[in-house]
């Protein structure tokens, strides 16, 4: 069974990091163009406005005095061995051993409190979602992350992770559609100018094969709402 995400965290940007995909400038047939490496492990991001969270007190104010903590998701780094990233192509019996691809997202939190006094633990829970296509919901879970202050210290952090297990079959593009994206040509080739991704079918096979691992702060619909407003 799949679940969709809420329409305003469809449309909501993602910064993405890691192992998604990055391009270079680069010459190729004797041509410019850019050269998109792209590998079967899920990207991964923090969906807009999920990124930081704020902590009042009292907790049903919104008044600028009365912020208590405030905290930041940030440096996200994903980890994932995908063996054609090394140049390897894996063999039908390691294809056969193993099925899936494993991500982890590891990040660190920052946050600053208003009252340096006292020695304090704050936990601030946190999700991770795995996406495929970029709608479907292939699961969630909610951690929770401790943020110790030392007495006399207004600033702390912590760092945390969220984990990734998708499918390589899955992930995987189909052969005719890989081909079709990496083949070079010339400047004299009749379709030289024609780029792949204006194929429906390319699009298509491309966003059956994207997996995402998503994190940030879960925040309730109050706290949502004030990062989208303040």
């Amino acid at each position: 069974m799949t679940k969709r995400l809420p329409f305003a965290l469809l449309l909501a940007p993602l910064v993405l990091a890691g192992c998604a995909q990055k391009g270079d400038i680069t010459t190729i047939g004797g041509s410019i163009g850019q050269e998109v490496k792209r590998t079967s492990c899920p990207a991964v991001g923090v969906p807009a406005q999920t990124g930081d969270v704020t902590l009042f007190n009292p907790p049903e104010s919104r008044d600028s005095r009365a912020i208590d903590v405030v905290a930041v998701l940030t440096d996200v780094v994903a980890h994932c061995d995908d063996a054609e990233d090394n140049g390897k192509k894996p063999n039908k019996n390691e294809a056969a051993e193993s099925p899936t691809l494993s991500s982890t997202a590891t990040f660190r939190i920052d946050a600053r409190r208003n009252d340096p006094h006292g020695a304090r633990d704050v936990v601030l829970p946190y999700f991770a979602v795995v996406m495929h296509g970029g709608t479907a919901v292939v699961s969630k879970s909610v951690s929770r992350i401790t943020v110790h202050f030392d007495d006399g210290k207004l600033l702390a952090t912590a760092t945390g992770q969220a984990g990734a297990t998708v499918s390589r079959a899955e992930a995987t593009l189909p052969e005719n559609i890989r081909n079709r994206l990496i083949r070079k040509r010339n400047a004299d080739d009749a379709d030289a100018t024609v780029d792949p991704m204006t194929d429906p079918s390319v699009r298509a096979a491309l966003a059956k094969a994207s997996f995402e691992l998503l994190v940030g702060f879960q925040l309730t619909q109050e706290q949502l709402a004030y990062n989208a407003t303040r």
